[in-house]
């Protein structure tokens, strides 16, 4: 399948020869407004795909920031469905820049996969990433989403070898996912020199950009993996950027610290291949 937001913002990236800049924030972190404001600021610094988490009492594959992340937004009232009502509400002023959904199963599960994937079309969601859905258990998930027009971007992980790629790919549309340290979110960092040949692998294997996250949060290792992949994802600093703001570490408040983060950061993205043969 194909999905139009996602294919069509990467064939622009293609021809422009840079890296997508891609985006991961909390869906309603610390709060629903304030969450909005920040949905809506992030396509005027630079993001060009905004990943929104929906908040899970265990985010297994998440670090302590996402973990807090997650824990300021369920104790503000975000649900799933209150999570698509915030993707909703920006697609109001916004009809191009992809959504992509983050999280986990039981929430879907609980929601039923054909109800869901109907919520999340009428939102303006565009693909989802279910962390701990294995394509073995995917078939009904996948073809809910499929039927409703929606990509589902798998993961793939340094231990993903060449006889378990082509099962992972399976189904897949929109990008991959590489994540590219063995561990969670937002504690070691991404190596460029070790990113290169996966990225390489793993769009010989599927055909779809393949985009990079887990262990990059610095302009500088954003800009070394946005030379060797379609796309970068930057998340653990954005939810840390909310925090330093509520804790009052910034002179900003927490849209500004977020956005003004963004804004650094996809400065490096967009600037990585210039000048590159």
């Amino acid at each position: 399948m194909s999905n139009t937001r996602i294919d069509t913002r990467f064939a622009a990236l293609a021809a422009e020869g840079r890296a997508a800049f891609v985006a991961y924030v909390m869906g309603g972190d610390p709060d629903y407004a304030t969450s909005l404001g920040i949905l809506k600021g992030l396509p005027g610094t630079g993001v060009d795909i905004i990943e929104v988490g929906f908040a899970f009492s265990d985010p297994m594959a998440e670090g302590p920031p996402i973990q807090r992340a997650a824990l300021r937004a369920l104790k503000a009232g975000m649900t799933l469905n209150r999570t698509l009502e915030l993707i909703a509400d920006f697609r109001k002023g916004d009809n191009e820049t992809p959504i992509v959904l983050m999280g986990y199963l039981n929430p879907l599960f609980s929601a039923g996969y054909a109800a869901f994937a109907a919520r999340a079309a009428d939102a303006g969601v565009d693909g989802l990433i279910c962390v701990d859905c294995p394509p073995e258990e995917a078939g009904e998930l996948t073809d809910a989403l499929e039927a409703n027009g929606l990509s589902l971007i798998r993961l793939t992980a340094p231990t993903t070898d060449d006889k378990r790629l082509p099962a992972v790919v399976k189904r897949t549309s929109g990008f991959v996912y590489y994540v590219s340290v063995a561990g969670v979110t937002g504690v070691k960092s991404a190596n460029a020199a070790d990113v290169g040949p996966a990225v390489a692998r793993i769009k010989a294997a599927s055909g779809l950009p393949v985009v990079v996250g887990f262990g990059i949060r610095t302009p500088e290792q954003a800009a070394a993996v946005a030379k060797v992949a379609d796309g970068v994802v930057v998340g653990s600093a954005f939810v840390d950027a909310v925090q330093d703001a509520l804790e009052g570490k910034t002179n900003e408040n927490v849209t500004e610290s977020v956005l003004s983060k963004a804004g650094a950061l996809a400065k490096a993205v967009r600037s990585a291949r210039v000048g590159q043969a």
